[in-house]
């Protein structure tokens, strides 16, 4: 069965040329025939690692048009989820899996409540990756992909395809968990490295603010049913500070460069669910307040 990919940003054309390479039939879906073009002049997705390039060319053809699509793994930033699910519905077929690869949470209910005949698969990964040109990949740090469905129901056997293609997959039974527990891990490193304009490393000189977000994030965690997601919150956060010290956050590459942030998704969420469970959370509404004026200043959606 085709693995179909909408989203060609880092971890889409990350998985693409990896299920490519492992000789499983994959296409890429594009949003327009200008984006198509530009795709097939290119001659296919590169991926190095190790400073070695290598060429895929994978088939690709615009979302509007093609087959029907039985599987499709959704990459894309979280604000725009819903709106590219909906670009495919029509063509989905009975009964078809999605694969939803995003940060934060909100979105993923979104997708599936607007497609509520398909089987809608949540993802958490902690594969390092960046965008070096259009359709072009750098590989930078081996890491773990969680699968799982918040309605229950077996694995699917194609997880062995992904172990195939050298994508580390594990199934979860409560994906919710994982992707909380990232959340408060982005939450809390995230926007202050927005806020300071620093590296990820460079928040060792802010452990108040650190610790006290993590604090909060931790009551969170527990006021939603995730307690076991709020151990070693912050020795964690600390562990993730050290091992990508010389890093630039995602959020911080977003805001550098002008593109519109996961805000939403991530601080925003955070601080709606705290607002349902009528939790105080002082901090994490400071820096959400914070970092929603530094992106109104630079121009940005502050949501």
């Amino acid at each position: 069965m085709t693995w179909t990919i909408l989203g060609a940003g880092s971890l889409g054309c990350l998985w693409a040329a990896r299920l490519s390479r492992a000789g499983l039939p994959v296409r890429l879906l594009l949003r327009d025939r200008q984006r198509l073009n530009a795709y097939r002049a290119l001659g296919g997705v590169t991926l190095v690692e190790d400073g070695r390039a290598s060429l895929y060319p994978i088939p690709a053809e615009t979302a509007a048009q093609g087959a029907p699509i039985q599987r499709l793994l959704l990459a894309c930033k979280a604000y725009d989820a819903e709106s590219a699910a909906a670009s495919v519905a029509a063509r989905l077929a009975p009964g078809a899996e999605l694969i939803l690869l995003q940060n934060g949470l909100g979105s993923q209910q979104a997708v599936s409540a607007h497609l509520p005949r398909a089987r809608c698969l949540y993802a958490s990964s902690t594969e390092g990756a960046f965008r070096e040109a259009d359709f072009r990949v750098v590989f930078a740090g081996q890491g773990q992909t969680w699968l799982g469905d918040e309605a229950g129901g077996p694995a699917p056997d194609w997880l062995a395809d992904l172990r195939r293609a050298e994508i580390p997959v594990q199934w979860s039974d409560d994906i919710l968990e994982r992707l909380w527990r990232k959340l408060a891990l982005n939450c809390a490193i995230n926007p202050l490295t927005v806020l300071h304009q620093c590296r990820n490393g460079e928040l060792a000189s802010h452990p108040a603010e650190v610790a006290g977000l993590c604090d909060e994030l931790g009551q969170l965690l527990h006021a939603v049913g995730y307690p076991a997601a709020a151990r070693e919150l912050q020795g964690d956060v600390e562990r993730v500070i050290q091992a990508t010290a010389a890093n630039f956050s995602s959020m911080y590459q977003d805001v550098a460069k002008g593109r519109r942030s996961e805000i939403a998704y991530l601080l925003g969420h955070a601080c709606r669910e705290g607002d349902r469970l009528r939790l105080g959370l002082p901090q994490l509404r400071a820096v959400h307040e914070r970092l929603r004026a530094t992106l109104l200043a630079r121009g940005l959606p502050e949501s």
